[in-house]
C-alpha cells in the first residue's frame, strides 16, 4: 500500500523527502552523539568531584566526625551523601543533610555491592533514588581509622545526578529545536533547489506533449552546458526529434509517392486494358469488318505489349524498392558502354556513336564492383531515352572514367536537352516532359526512374 502510494508521488516530493531524509537522519545521529559525549563528560565531572571529596574526607579528621554524625559544611558539599561502615567508630553512620533529602532523596543501596578500593583505583556506579527521583552516582573508598595499617573499613559517597539530568534535558530541547529549524529550512530549499532542477525536465514534458499532438519542429531549450547531465540530456533528446522528424517527413513523402505511383499504375494500365477489352467486346459482337481485323489485332498486340513493358517495369522498380542484394562482380564499364554504343547504332544507324575518355582523357579500362545486368539496364535505359527524345542523327557521346569519388559513365546527346523546370523532377516515376503525358510519344515514364534506383542501389 505504501509503495503504490509511494509510486504516484511526483519525481520532485520524492527527492525533496529524499533530502529532508538524509538531513534528518544526520541531525538525529549527531544529537545522539552530542548527547551522548556530554552526559558521559558530565558523569566525568562528577566522578572527579566524588573522588577529590573521598580523598580529602579520607585524609582529615572528618571520619571521626562523620561516626559522631557531624560535618564540616566546607570540607563536603550539602549535596553529598555520606555512609561511614568502620567498626572503630561504632555502628554504620549516615550524614546526609535534611534538605538535601528532601529536594533528592536518598541512594537505593539494597542492590549496591559496595566495591571496596582506594582513592587511587575507585570506580563510580549509578545507583537508583529511593523516591523514584533521579538516579545517585556512589563511589564506596576503603577507610583506615586512627593510622591503622589496614583498612578498618568503607565509607560510601554520593552526588544526586538531577542536575546532570536537568543540564541534559535542556540541552536535548534546544539541539531539538535548532534540528528542527534546520530541517524545515532543509526542506524548504531542497525543495526550491530540486525543482529548479527539475526545471529543464520540466520543459522535456512540455515539449513532449506537443510533440504528441503532432508537431514535430518542437525542440529542447538548450539552457544548460552539453557537459551537464540535463545538457547532454537536451542535445540528445534534439538529436532523436531532427532524426524523427526527418523520419516522418520522409515517410510521408514515400507515402505521397506511392499514393502517386498507385494513381499512376492504375492509370497507366486502365488505357491499353480498355482498349484491349474494348477490341474485344467489338470482335465479340462483330464490329470490326473483316478488312480491319488484321489492324484491331495489331492494335491489340501493341497495347498488350506496352503492359508488358509497364509491368515488367514496375516489377523491376518493386525489387529495387526491396533493397533485395546485389550480384556484384567485376564490371568493365568500358566494356558496357561499348555494347550500349552498338545498341544505339542498331536502333539508329544515321546517328555518331563514340565512346570516348572522361574528360578528353585517354580511354582506359575502367573495372568497378557492381551488378552487371543492372548496369546494362541503366546504360539501355538512357540510350533508349536519348533515341526518343532528341531528333534523328544527333551525335552522342558514352564517356568513361574516374573521378575522386568513383567511377562515372556519362550518356552525351546534343539533343534539346530538359527543360530547366523539369531537372529535378525527371527521375520520377511516370514522369514525363510533355505536359499532356501523352502514351504515343514515349514510353511508361519509368525508364528514368530505374536508372535512379540502380545507381543509388549501388551507392
Amino acid at each position: 500500500m505504501i509503495r503504490s502510494w509511494w509510486t504516484r508521488v511526483p519525481l520532485v516530493g520524492r527527492l525533496t523527502a529524499a533530502v529532508v531524509g538524509l538531513l534528518s537522519f544526520g541531525l538525529i545521529t549527531g544529537t545522539a552523539a552530542m548527547v551522548l559525549f556530554l552526559q558521559d563528560r558530565l558523569i566525568q565531572q562528577v566522578d572527579e568531584q566524588l573522588l577529590a571529596t573521598s580523598r580529602a574526607i579520607v585524609n582529615t579528621a572528618a571520619l571521626e566526625q562523620i561516626s559522631r554524625g557531624e560535618m564540616d559544611s566546607g570540607l563536603v558539599p550539602s549535596n553529598y551523601f555520606v555512609l561511614m561502615q568502620d567498626p572503630t567508630f561504632g555502628r554504620p553512620t549516615e550524614w546526609t543533610p535534611e534538605h538535601t533529602l528532601e529536594e533528592y532523596g536518598r541512594p537505593d543501596l539494597s542492590n549496591y555491592s559496595f566495591p571496596l578500593a582506594t582513592t587511587e583505583d575507585a570506580r563510580s556506579q549509578n545507583v537508583p533514588n529511593t523516591e523514584d527521583g533521579a538516579p545517585w552516582r556512589v563511589m564506596t573508598i576503603a577507610t583506615q581509622a586512627g593510622g591503622a595499617p589496614a583498612p578498618t573499613g568503607m565509607m560510601t559517597i554520593g552526588l544526586p545526578l538531577r542536575s546532570v539530568d536537568r543540564t541534559l534535558s535542556v540541552f536535548l530541547q534546544r539541539v531539538l529545536i535548532v534540528d528542527l529549524l534546520v530541517i524545515t529550512l532543509g526542506a524548504l530549499i531542497g525543495s526550491l533547489v530540486v525543482t529548479r532542477a527539475m526545471r529543464p525536465l520540466r520543459q522535456i514534458e512540455v515539449v513532449a506533449g506537443r510533440i504528441a499532438t503532432g508537431d514535430l519542429t518542437q525542440r529542447v531549450p538548450q539552457t544548460h552546458p552539453p557537459t551537464t547531465e540535463v545538457g547532454s540530456l537536451a542535445r540528445s533528446l534534439n538529436i532523436m526529434l531532427t532524426q524523427i522528424e526527418r523520419s516522418f517527413a520522409h515517410r510521408q513523402a514515400s507515402e505521397r509517392r506511392m499514393r502517386r505511383f498507385v494513381s499512376d499504375a492504375s492509370h497507366e494500365l486502365r488505357t491499353p486494358l480498355a482498349t484491349v477489352r474494348g477490341y474485344g467486346e467489338l470482335y465479340r459482337l462483330g464490329g470490326i469488318p473483316e478488312e480491319e481485323l488484321p489492324r484491331a489485332m495489331g492494335r491489340v498486340e501493341s497495347e498488350a505489349t506496352r503492359m508488358t513493358g509497364l509491368v515488367n517495369d514496375l516489377l523491376v522498380l518493386a525489387r529495387l524498392d526491396e533493397e533485395r542484394p546485389l550480384n556484384l562482380d567485376e564490371v568493365d564499364l568500358v566494356v558496357l558502354a561499348a555494347d550500349a554504343g552498338a545498341d544505339l547504332r542498331a536502333l539508329d544507324p544515321s546517328r555518331p556513336v563514340a565512346v570516348v575518355g572522361l574528360n578528353e582523357e585517354q580511354l582506359e579500362p575502367v573495372v568497378v564492383l557492381a551488378d552487371s545486368d543492372q548496369l546494362r539496364q541503366v546504360l539501355t535505359n538512357l540510350v533508349g531515352n536519348v533515341v526518343q527524345h532528341t531528333p534523328a542523327g544527333t551525335p552522342v557521346e558514352l564517356a568513361v572514367g574516374r573521378t575522386e569519388d568513383g567511377a562515372v559513365v556519362e550518356v552525351r546527346d546534343h539533343g534539346p536537352g530538359v527543360p530547366p523546370q523539369d531537372l529535378e523532377r525527371v527521375f520520377g516515376r511516370f514522369y514525363r516532359t510533355d505536359v499532356s503525358r501523352s502514351r504515343e510519344s514515349g514510353g511508361t515514364g519509368l525508364g528514368l526512374a530505374i536508372v535512379a534506383a540502380i545507381v543509388a542501389a549501388h551507392g
